[in-house]
């Protein structure tokens, strides 16, 4: 019987030391958090729900309500009938354990008014920072969604990322941006940004302010545009509104595709006035065809023309078109700075010739005699002004001239319109003067040396 006691005891004591061992194993964090939780306040019976969401406030999850919630023993002893102390100061107590924001220029109103409990949920959520709703879903609780109601969203605000550009707790900068201007959206459009930074000119609203043009949420217009070319630009080019509103004849380049996307760049350009091209390349961009006007008279192919004759107006050697050209609009025809001619025949006005005396001197077609003023001459008889100071069928520039260029020297030219038939000049030059022979007339003959005695 003895022997049997002692083996029993022995048992007893090898039970004990195995449950001990086995009792013993590493407890996860979360199963302790649970059992503090059940010796506290988070039971099947009370607060059940609690702690249970994705992301659990870490008090919660170390079962440790009373960090804010304080000691409450009656509530322990009877939960049905007590509460938590109410806690009367939301922020002082969040700062109790966060660190407190620092003092900016600007703060999120919920953060001014100590009300971190609008935006974030005490006890757990299913969203990061225990926020109530996800991105913008949460901002939208409080701002109006119509900002991103436009046909076109911007990226951050189309998917609830208002806190790309948004700070959501105090800001340096208004609207609790992160930064300000151009530097904000440079934080995304960092290849834009590298490619502006190196060049000559920047559009002024790229270098102060990109909202300028386009908003920053939503838009019915593509890029966020607040409206397309050319009203979003003729907001803030003023001068060429009006002039636009008085112009006769209009650049076809503003009325058609991308307006004055056309010539000018939105945002940056090494090239004055943010041209795309250099200047006279960007006009054979497109006048490299030809067009036919409203009154179905054509518009040259002018690259075509310039290839094939070679002897240059002085603004064509210089490739400024723009000498003659006014490149957006005009009161006179082919978008001339200035009148000039369009007929063959014209009573003379010094008016008349502005385009051309903006270069020229005009005393050319005033002095009837002349040893300086030109080698069109006759002797010291001035043949400019035989041809053009006439009262009533004076020549005008166009008669002898190509405006452009031509293969005779001083871009005479080969023929002239004359009503419906191409009049031909058949000029000859000399070392000391010329002839031409036009149309039908007899060939007149001019000698600076020696005056010839048939004109």
């Amino acid at each position: 019987m003895k022997h049997k006691t002692i083996i029993l005891l022995f048992i007893v004591a090898v039970a004990a030391v195995l449950l001990t061992v086995f009792s013993e194993r590493p407890i996860s964090a979360q199963q302790k958090a649970t059992e503090k939780q059940t010796e506290s306040c988070i039971t099947a019976q009370c607060h059940a729900k609690v702690g249970k969401e994705k992301f659990v406030h870490g008090p919660i999850a170390a079962g440790e309500c009373t960090i804010c919630h304080g000691e409450s023993p009656k509530h322990r002893d009877d939960p049905k009938n007590n509460k938590f102390k109410p806690i009367k100061n939301i922020s002082e107590k969040c700062y109790s354990c966060h660190e407190k924001f620092k003092t900016k220029k600007f703060t999120h109103v919920p953060v001014q008014d100590g009300d971190c409990l609008a935006c974030h949920n005490a006890h757990g959520s299913e969203f990061k920072f225990q926020l109530k709703a996800k991105g913008g879903e949460m901002c939208f609780t409080c701002h109006d969604d119509a900002i991103v109601s436009g046909k076109f969203v911007h990226g951050p605000a189309a998917v609830g990322g208002c806190v790309a550009c948004h700070e959501p707790h105090t800001a340096d900068y208004a609207k609790n941006l992160k930064a300000e201007g151009p530097e904000l959206c440079y934080t995304c459009h960092t290849e834009k940004a590298e490619i502006i930074h190196k060049s000559q000119f920047v559009h002024k609203p790229v270098s102060e302010k990109c909202t300028s043009c386009h908003n920053p949420h939503s838009a019915s217009k593509q890029f966020m545009l607040e409206a397309e070319s050319p009203a979003l630009c003729l907001t803030c080019h003023k001068d060429k509104k009006d002039q636009l509103a008085s112009v006769t004849v209009k650049h076809g380049a503003i009325d058609r595709d991308k307006s004055c996307l056309n010539c000018h760049d939105a945002h940056n350009s090494n090239i004055a006035k943010n041209l795309l091209m250099e200047p006279m390349d960007m006009c054979l961009n497109c006048h490299n065809r030809e067009y036919k006007r409203e009154n179905g008279k054509p518009v040259s192919d002018m690259k075509k023309w310039l290839a094939e004759n070679t002897d240059y107006h002085g603004p064509i050697k210089q490739k400024d078109c723009s000498g003659c050209h006014n490149p957006h609009g005009s009161t006179n025809f082919r978008i001339l700075r200035y009148y000039y001619p369009p007929t063959f025949y014209e009573p003379f006005s010094v008016e008349n010739y502005n385009l051309c005396f903006s270069c020229h001197e005009k005393t050319l077609v005033l002095n009837p005699e002349t040893t300086k003023l030109t080698n069109f001459r006759n002797g010291n008889m001035n043949l400019h002004f035989l041809h053009v100071n006439k009262a009533v069928k004076g020549r005008t520039c166009r008669a002898c001239h190509e405006t452009h260029a031509s293969n005779y020297p001083k871009h005479i030219r080969e023929a002239v319109p004359f009503g419906g038939w191409e009049l031909p000049l058949n000029f000859q030059k000399t070392d000391s003067g010329g002839s031409c022979t036009p149309g039908c007339h007899k060939i007149k003959k001019y000698d600076r040396e020696k005056k010839e005695a048939n004109l």
